[in-house]
């Protein structure tokens, strides 16, 4: 049987902030000044602009780097603990 063809798709920003970020709006609903980060406080403008400016997410690299240093506090700036 051959396999069934699916229109869903997430670009590359979309699975990013959903992976920062599990608390607040579901897959796709996020709005502009949404909250993605609540540790450096980036919104989902900021980081859609960042990967349409450098074609990469470079606050997540960012993101990244400040959590691997011990410099995130998400357990108490998420509403989440996350």
């Amino acid at each position: 049987m051959p396999a069934k063809a699916t229109n869903f798709s997430l670009d590359p920003v979309r699975k990013s902030m959903i992976n920062l970020s599990s608390f607040g709006p579901k897959k796709n609903d996020f709005k502009d000044n949404d909250l993605v980060c609540y540790c450096f406080q980036y919104t989902t403008k900021q980081i859609e602009q960042d990967y349409m400016q450098h074609g990469r997410s470079t606050i997540l690299e960012r993101i990244t780097l400040e959590k691997k240093t011990g410099g995130c506090d998400c357990a108490q700036k998420n509403p989440k603990g996350r």
